[in-house]
């Protein structure tokens, strides 16, 4: 008897090797799939994936290394304005004055917005009159709106909201000041982010510790209607819907956002690319990526 215990423990010792040699392979086969992939791209590229279906499933490629956020220091800002919200600070539903004249934090001198170098063209005719916190802070999200953003970040403060990111365990993400401060910006001072930090960020809103999950329910339908779709969301299916945010400047294009598929399983992925040669090349080649990983979760089910 016990020796027939014994083959029935080792039988299912064996199949449980398996299983996870099987996994293994799986998640070994997406990196060279992926490796493949990014070879091909002229330029730097980072990739982070978190699967919030199955948290023993991820992958980082370069996720530590340093990028200009961009445009992704919008989603912490939007975090800090829903913690500020709690804390009393400020009310969502209240009203600020759009202005366009804002402090260089390098020497405190003031500078205003070009309205050609901003996606959000139409808040410029709202310059001088009254608008909800929380339009502008969709506006910043959805419609990636700098002119929102600098209003927005110097009401919650830069410092403290990279101080709400290392409360979340991103611990590189740097957000020092708006958008378009060009002296700040020739001294190499920077709003910097790594594809890891991003996924911490995004899984945190996935998993309602950014905050209450009243707020990080709204914060996912803020990003679910985002404008701009050419990385993560581009070769995906109708039926997959994704919550993320876009940053581009030059040769820099990332996409960080949430995937969730129509059988209630979800993921969190996070792009990011710098020094690109082709622009418009690189952008669809990063969309290849998602597909590829869109295609690994898919065939795990």
């Amino acid at each position: 008897m016990n020796l027939y215990l014994s083959r029935i423990a080792c039988m299912f010792l064996l199949v449980f090797q398996f299983s996870c040699q099987q996994k293994s392979t799986k998640q070994e086969d997406l990196q060279i799939a992926l490796l493949s992939q990014i070879d091909s791209i002229q330029g730097d590229v980072a990739i982070a994936f978190y699967n919030l279906s199955e948290s023993s499933d991820s992958l980082l490629i370069n996720a530590e290394e340093e990028f200009h956020a961009a445009s992704t220091m919008k989603v912490p800002v939007m975090i800090e304005l829903f913690k500020q919200y709690r804390e009393g600070k400020l009310n969502l539903e209240d009203s600020i004055l759009l202005k366009n004249e804002f402090k260089s934090i390098v020497d405190g001198s003031l500078y205003s917005m070009q309205v050609g170098m901003d996606s959000d063209s139409v808040i410029y005719s709202q310059i001088g009159t009254t608008i909800a916190l929380k339009d502008l802070m969709y506006n910043m999200i959805t419609l990636s709106s700098n002119l929102a953003t600098n209003v927005l970040i110097e009401l919650v403060g830069a410092k403290n909201t990279t101080a709400t990111m290392r409360n979340l365990g991103a611990d590189k993400i740097e957000v020092l000041r708006g958008v378009e401060d060009t002296k700040a910006y020739e001294l190499g001072m920077s709003n910097t982010t790594t594809a890891k930090d991003l996924m911490l960020v995004m899984k945190a809103i996935a998993e309602n510790t950014a905050g209450i999950k009243e707020d990080c329910d709204e914060m996912v339908a803020i990003m679910k209607d985002q404008q701009f779709n050419t990385i993560i969301p581009f070769f995906l299916p109708e039926s997959v819907s994704v919550a993320h945010k876009t940053g581009s400047i030059t040769d820099v294009h990332h996409d960080a956002g949430i995937v969730y598929l129509p059988d209630g399983r979800s993921y969190v992925l996070v792009l990011l690319s710098k020094n690109l040669s082709d622009y418009g090349t690189a952008t669809e080649q990063l969309a290849g990526l998602s597909k590829t990983i869109y295609d690994y979760v898919v065939g795990e089910k």
